[in-house]
């Protein structure tokens, strides 16, 4: 299934759901510090490995958390190629004076903002979404 690339119709479609929990992105030097733990999400960079975690998970790893952050997900299926979408979330929720940060997966985007920003953003994403033309 090929996912959806009209900008309008993303926008319009996008239900933006606030998945419980707090996160929290971590950075190790070495993937054993996670004791056989499952991020969320990771990504390798030079300075090491980001890692995306619960909460909890981080502090019971005793990792150093610096950022938590609420986790929003829209539901609608974006193709990879699509244009647009990050820019238009990203500056809805910059008008707001939402900070965001953008995880696109095979099928939906995800986002995290400041944890006490989860309600906010979605009411945000919910009147961008209603907005839509």
């Amino acid at each position: 299934m090929t996912g959806e690339t009209s900008l309008t119709t993303l926008i319009r479609s996008m239900t933006p759901v606030l998945n419980e929990g707090a996160y929290v992105f971590c950075s190790l030097t070495d993937a054993a510090q996670l004791q056989g733990a499952q991020p969320l999400g990771s990504f390798q960079e030079r300075e090491g490995l980001t890692v995306i975690l619960q909460r909890q998970q981080a502090e019971h790893l005793q990792l150093k958390i610096d950022y938590v952050a609420a986790w929003l997900t829209l539901e609608v299926h974006s193709a990879l190629a699509a244009v647009g979408l990050t820019a238009a979330v990203a500056g809805a929720l910059a008008n707001a004076g939402i900070s965001c940060n953008v995880i696109a997966g095979y099928y939906h985007d995800h986002l995290f903002v400041a944890h006490t920003d989860g309600p906010r953003a979605l009411a945000v994403l919910q009147q961008l979404a209603d907005g839509a033309e």
